[in-house]
């Protein structure tokens, strides 16, 4: 059962700074994730100005504006990593979604790895291969297996991801994801059905909204699946029984926790048909455009958009880092 968190502040005497764009490769993301969020905010009653934390001006605007709050609708590097929380913490603005402390751990696939094992969160098996590294592509096979995903480490939205067979295949797309990072992550390939779930709040208010199951029209959720219209269809709540259902938001508030984080999260999993569950990776600033998983859940608990955006500023309010 998912308590709605009460919402004290008057959206009226609340200004907003909606944060998009950046300069990460997924900046056409995030401003379609402003478009929605934008709607929603001012729907809810804000008074909403968007600013782009890429441009040195709006930074300015940032630091001299009379804001409340800052709305981050910023994916990937400089929106998810805690460049721009620890600028906002420089200035006094309370911003949504997570600090500077668990932003800069998710984002990075293979610190957050050593936290999922760390809590007891089951995740695939994976090797850590660094630009530079002098590494041999068999015996990374031989160790996990003829079927890898590839990953670079601290990209999102399934940018410098393979699924790749054989030593051949994982040399060339390791050194396609070394060339958009400094880091990947290989992990052993786990088939099975895609979930997502959201947990709201931090520490022991946090709380996991309905599981999210992801049917993508290509092979695996895919950067197309993600944000193409009828990329993917999402089923809410997941058509999973009550075990699997409980071990998917157990492990996603686990995950929230454990990396420090606050706000609103949103961790993938796979779930193998013999029940066995994955995690994958946990997101800090999750999609909000049209096709966005998190207002998908949100609804399925009663929760309108507009709704959602004033909890999510309430959040940022009251645990103001």
């Amino acid at each position: 059962m998912f308590d709605k968190i009460p919402v004290t502040h008057k959206p009226e005497n609340t200004k907003i700074a909606l944060l998009a764009g950046g300069s990460s490769g997924e900046r056409p993301i995030s401003l379609k994730s402003a478009e929605g969020a934008k709607d929603a905010l001012t729907e809810a009653g804000y008074e909403v100005k968007q600013l782009d934390p890429s441009e040195p001006s709006d930074l300015k605007a940032l630091i001299d504006g009379d804001f409340d709050v800052a709305f981050l609708a910023l994916h990937g590097k400089g929106g998810e990593d805690g460049a721009i929380q620890g600028f906002l913490q420089t200035i006094g603005l309370p911003y949504t979604c997570s600090g500077i402390w668990g932003s800069a751990v998710s984002i990075d696939k293979t610190k957050a790895k050593v936290f999922y094992r760390e809590s007891g969160i089951p995740t695939p098996a994976g090797i850590t291969v660094s630009r530079g590294d002098d590494y041999d592509a068999a015996d990374i096979v031989s160790e996990l297996g003829n079927k890898v995903v590839v990953k670079a480490a601290t990209e999102g939205s399934s940018i410098g991801v393979y699924i790749v067979e054989g030593a051949e295949s994982l040399e060339e797309a390791l050194k396609e994801a070394l060339q958009i990072d400094t880091k990947a992550l290989v992990e052993q390939y786990v088939s099975g059905t895609e979930l997502t779930c959201v947990v709201m709040g931090s520490g022991e208010t946090s709380q996991a909204l309905p599981v999210i199951e992801i049917i993508p029209q290509n092979e695996s959720y895919d950067f197309e699946s993600k944000y193409a219209p009828g990329g993917s269809k999402h089923v809410c709540p997941a058509r999973i029984d009550s075990v699997a259902t409980e071990g998917v938001q157990k492990y996603a508030v686990r995950a929230h926790n454990a990396l420090g984080c606050e706000g609103v999260t949103r961790t993938d999993f796979l779930l193998e048909d013999n029940g066995d569950m994955w995690a994958l990776e946990t997101n800090t600033v999750p999609g909000m455009t049209a096709t966005s998983l998190l207002p998908d859940a949100a609804r399925a608990v009663g929760v309108s958009f507009p709704e959602l955006t004033k909890m999510m500023v309430q959040m940022a309010l009251d645990s103001w880092k």
